[in-house]
């Protein structure tokens, strides 16, 4: 990790220089840098409005990272490197984890928990808010099919900075891991009846139009969520909770 204490022109330069690397991600508040820094992610630039202000707030939310935000964190004028500033006051540029040690995480059986799919999702926020179900779960990572980027910076942001607790990356049909898939479709067996293994597939349709064709006709098993009749469906987030709760989360050795 880099140092970045001080303040002035020279952090803004830097930052402004590092900003336009592919390979480094946007952390947008406290709590993204604090999740990444737990993770073992490589923080090359943190900047804050007041950085004695976030070194107090590591000391009260966060002491196990105290110390690398301290030692991290230099003096910069939020607004004018970002395009909205998040209320803590802080911003940071981590390396994005190598992709091929992700695949080589997600092809490995037998696996201890699930990946979770997402077939072509929209909305970002709900991206990331699947990111941070999927770490809290200890779920082996997320997929996504489709256009949109599980590492665009407004998803990170929702994930709260989980991205670096878990496994993140974009698939297509010929390239998903390995595993049976359980997809989740209203015509499907109720998901109380069935036991979901550990190296399960578990796929979620889009927000408007559910799995594609291609997918259902992937899948080993169709499974439903209990809904009450006349209620159309549940948000995206909320089907993956209740499926990785389903599974059954983290074992107890690795709540350790």
């Amino acid at each position: 990790m880099s140092e970045q204490r001080g303040g002035g022109d020279g952090v803004a330069r830097a930052w402004r220089e590092a900003a336009g690397r592919e390979d480094l991600v946007l952390l947008d508040g406290f709590h993204a840098l604090k999740h990444a820094l737990r993770f073992g992610a490589d923080v090359r630039a943190v900047i804050a409005d007041d950085p004695a202000a976030v070194r107090a707030l590591a000391a009260e939310l966060a002491p196990d990272v105290e110390a690398q935000v301290a030692r991290l964190a230099g003096q910069a004028e939020l607004r004018t490197l970002l395009g909205r500033v998040h209320p803590t006051g802080v911003a940071a540029l981590a390396v994005r984890p190598d992709r091929a040690e992700g695949r080589a995480r997600l092809e490995r059986m037998p696996r201890p928990a699930p990946v979770v799919v997402l077939d072509n999702p929209r909305n970002l926020g709900n991206v990331g808010a699947v990111v941070r179900l999927a770490a809290g779960f200890g779920a082996t990572g997320v997929v996504t099919r489709g256009d949109l980027d599980p590492w665009h910076s407004n998803v990170v942001r929702a994930g709260a900075g989980l991205h670096y607790a878990t496994t993140v990356d974009r698939v297509e049909i010929d390239t998903l891991p390995p595993g049976p898939l359980y997809a989740l479709d209203p015509e499907g067996e109720d998901i109380r009846a069935l036991t979901l293994p550990d190296d399960a597939l578990l796929a979620f349709g889009s927000e408007r139009h559910g799995i594609s064709p291609e997918l259902l006709a992937r899948a080993d098993h169709l499974v439903s969520l209990p809904m009450r009749p006349q209620v159309s469906s549940y948000n995206l987030a909320t089907s993956v909770a209740m499926t990785l709760f389903h599974w059954g989360g983290p074992h107890d050795a690795d709540r350790a």
